[in-house]
């Protein structure tokens, strides 16, 4: 190879499989559990899967709609009321697909909860709650390490692919968990544990062919931002660069698609913001 000023640079040494175009996976025929599976990004989630031909459980608690999407969506989706810091219910969900479908190829977390509370609040003399950080901390961490561990175990059970691969891993962080802002200790903190923990554990399940990746989104139109007045929502749309407006959960799982078929994402976190850097 020639490369600049007329240098020869020597061939590379060929290896195993080199020469030879892996094949782009399709989630056709593939079977995933997504948590937070009723609403917001995990809902489109769900329908974008089916949409493609996969089979999905939605991992939901019991007061979610959980059920009534699934009969929405038809003979290729179910419904496993779970807490996700539950090892029984998670367990439950897990065997429901492995019941239902035959497998278990994807688990994307998508379960989470927030608080907004300053460290200190001086004017009432009051320090944020140790059991609110602990509860969002315990939810977003342990929740979704729990339904990680958990899928893994039977994701292993699958045959390998040409490439090795048996399954894989998406879970939400959030852009907090590099641009946190004013009040977002608790959330911050558990979006940030979330991207600590994804290469460690690509690292432990690459020897399975198991890939873990991390999706950071930015600004959404989830259910938690629709509650916000419309006017603080045109607000916070317009500090998006490009494109200036909320993102669609539909997007997130287009990227949760995306991270199905290519083989060789694994270990990343990956923002999905526009380009925001939020705020103080």
């Amino acid at each position: 190879m020639i490369g600049p000023r007329g240098f020869v640079f020597p061939p590379l040494p060929r290896r195993p499989g080199d020469g030879k175009m892996a094949a782009i996976r399709s989630v056709k025929g593939l079977v995933g559990v997504i948590s937070g599976g009723a609403s917001g990004l995990g809902r489109a989630t769900v329908e974008r899967l089916i949409s493609q031909g996969a089979s999905a459980v939605i991992l939901d608690l019991p007061s979610s709609e959980g059920a009534s999407v699934a009969k929405t969506l038809g003979d290729r989706c179910a419904f496993a009321p779970a807490d996700v810091t539950s090892e029984t219910d998670v367990r439950n969900a897990v065997s429901m697909a492995k019941e239902r479908f035959g497998r278990l190829d994807i688990a994307v977390n998508c379960a989470g909860i927030a608080v907004a509370v300053k460290t200190y609040n001086f004017k009432k003399d009051l320090p944020h709650s140790l059991e609110d950080f602990q509860r969002v901390i315990n939810v977003n961490i342990a929740g979704t390490f729990n339904v990680i561990r958990l899928a893994v175990g039977e994701m292993g059970k699958n045959e390998p692919d040409s490439d090795g691969h048996r399954g894989v891993i998406i879970n939400t962080a959030s852009v907090a968990a590099f641009d946190g802002q004013v009040g977002q200790a608790a959330y911050s903190a558990s979006k940030g544990g979330i991207v600590g923990m994804t290469l460690p554990i690509a690292r432990d399940l690459a020897p399975m062919g198991i890939r873990v990746v991390t999706i950071a989104p930015g600004l959404f139109a989830t259910p938690l931002l629709a509650g916000l007045p419309e006017k603080v929502r045109t607000f916070l749309a317009r500090q998006v660069p490009f494109p200036s407006r909320l993102g669609d959960p539909a997007e997130y799982a287009h990227l949760v698609q995306a991270i199905v078929e290519n083989p060789m994402l694994n270990g990343e976190i990956i923002r999905l913001d526009g380009a925001i850097r939020m705020q103080p």
